[in-house]
């Protein structure tokens, strides 16, 4: 793993990529997420997030190594995607039916008078949904993902490490009880969600929905990448 670490990650990346470009495949993907949503994001995150939780082990221990109870955290993974892909729509939605009501202000831009004014009144629509979903939906699922991810790395350990004082196997509630929530909230909630998370989804919700899909895609690897990233930061500090 170690040695071809590398060619191999690259190699899964730029083979996606190309089912990404070429055209013919291209429009199977964007079909294949129309007519199948919840298993498309099934897919894309049980795949994409574990290549940044790779990319995360490689970046910490300066090597390629498996990462601890691979096949669970890509199901977890794969569940986690399911709900972003409601959550996308429920808070696309909402706020469309805010911004109707009169509930969010839009400046007098929603009705687009003029070509700036289409634009500033779409910016101002993403935005609403970026910063609402990544304030509300987002700190309970990177929690949770914690929690399940501290979990498996527990269980998935061939040592006492995986157990308590009592030689039992980490529970749920043990792991809660080891996490560092305060390096958690001050990386993961309070410098990733308003520094990257909140610009990042405000574009996606800008783009047309064949290239939101696209960027999407590539974000479940920067996902990966920063929560996988943030638990072993706190765990070698």
């Amino acid at each position: 793993m170690a040695k071809y670490g590398t060619a191999i990650w690259v190699m899964i990346l730029a083979a996606f990529a190309a089912f990404l470009i070429i055209p013919s495949t291209h429009q199977l993907f964007v079909s294949a997420t129309s007519s199948h949503p919840y298993i498309m994001g099934f897919i894309k995150f049980a795949i994409l997030s574990t290549m940044g939780e790779f990319l995360a082990t490689r970046l910490v221990f300066k090597r390629w190594q498996m990462v601890p109870g691979m096949l669970p955290k890509m199901f977890i993974w794969g569940v986690l995607g399911v709900l972003i892909v409601m959550m996308f729509s429920v808070y696309a939605d909402g706020v469309s039916g805010a911004i109707n009501k009169g509930l969010l202000w839009t400046g007098g831009l929603a009705g687009g008078s003029g070509m700036a004014g289409g634009f500033l009144a779409k910016l101002l629509k993403a935005l609403y949904i970026s910063a609402i979903m990544n304030l509300t939906f987002a700190p309970v699922f990177m929690a949770a993902h914690r929690i399940t991810d501290t979990w498996i790395d527990a269980r998935s350990s061939g040592n006492n490490a995986g157990k308590n004082s009592a030689g039992q196997k980490m529970t749920i509630s043990g792991a809660i009880s080891v996490i560092d929530w305060s390096g958690f909230l001050k990386f993961v909630v309070g410098k990733t969600i308003p520094l990257f998370w909140i610009p990042a989804h405000t574009i996606t919700f800008l783009l047309p929905d064949t290239y939101k899909v696209i960027f999407a895609a590539s974000l479940s690897i920067v996902l990966g990448l920063i929560l996988s990233f943030a638990k072993m930061r706190s765990a070698s500090v």
